[in-house]
């Protein structure tokens, strides 16, 4: 299959068995939505599963990757259930993207944001561009954050590093990324996507069940249990979003 067709994902594959997944919804920065969040995990589910595919390259279209948090949209829970079904989405797309048997090539550009800079951490290879920038606004915005970040960014950075990133929400660049690890590679802006389709076919032309091994073998090693933060993440970003005052900050940010 060449082609998957989603409301607010692009999903083409390209030459070398390479998969371009990229958000799209360029007009609001590719912020998160509820459709982007359930697009995310079907073309990615789609793509693990599609034979054609032996690698992939995620990305946003326009100038950001994804701005977080869509707060024009945002409509406070009317139950638990509600809210967690939300939260839910949200790490089955981190689940389909971190132990799906396909390796995920990071384009990131621009903005990454909230949600959007745990798709980036995600990401197996992450390559930023040169203007990149990444931050996380959860606790000032009485939330949590997600896509066991919790168990990977320590695991890239220490412990410290990690406190400082998430109780204080400072911005970084793509330089300084790099530095503390969370970016594997920086690249000029107009040579972000080529790169990225560079590393993935050279991934896509690796022996599929080495590679699979291995991405599931450093997944399950490399940092803390991946599942049981996708679960305490749930639990706390649940009731985040329950609480009145995230509602007033989110629509103040």
């Amino acid at each position: 299959m060449t082609g998957f067709t989603y409301d607010t994902v692009l999903s083409e594959l390209e030459e070398g068995a390479v998969r371009r997944i990229g958000l799209n919804r360029p007009d609001r920065l590719n912020a998160m939505n509820r459709r982007l969040i359930d697009d995310v995990a079907r073309a990615f589910d789609d793509a693990n599963a599609d034979p054609a595919t032996r690698a992939i390259v995620f990305t946003g279209e326009g100038r950001a990757f994804c701005a977080g948090d869509d707060r024009q949209e945002h409509v406070h829970p009317e139950s638990e259930a509600a809210a967690r079904d939300l939260v839910e989405a949200i790490q089955r797309a981190t689940r389909a993207i971190c132990f799906g048997p396909k390796p995920v090539v990071g384009a990131i550009n621009g903005w990454a944001v909230g949600g959007g800079f745990e798709w980036a951490i995600n990401c197996d290879f992450p390559i930023w561009a040169e203007s990149a920038r990444g931050f996380f606004p959860e606790v000032s915005l009485n939330l949590f954050v997600t896509g066991a970040v919790t168990s990977l960014l320590p695991a890239m950075v220490g412990l410290n590093k990690a406190r400082e990133m998430l109780f204080l929400g400072e911005r970084y660049g793509a330089a300084e990324l790099a530095e503390l690890g969370v970016a594997w590679r920086v690249v000029p802006d107009g040579a972000l996507l080529d790169e990225a389709r560079t590393v993935a076919r050279r991934l896509a032309a690796l022996p599929t069940l080495s590679v699979r091994a291995m991405k599931r073998t450093l997944n399950a090693t490399a940092a803390a249990d991946l599942h049981r933060a996708l679960r305490l993440e749930t639990d706390a970003t649940v009731a985040g979003f329950l609480d009145p005052e995230t509602t007033r900050l989110l629509k103040a940010f």
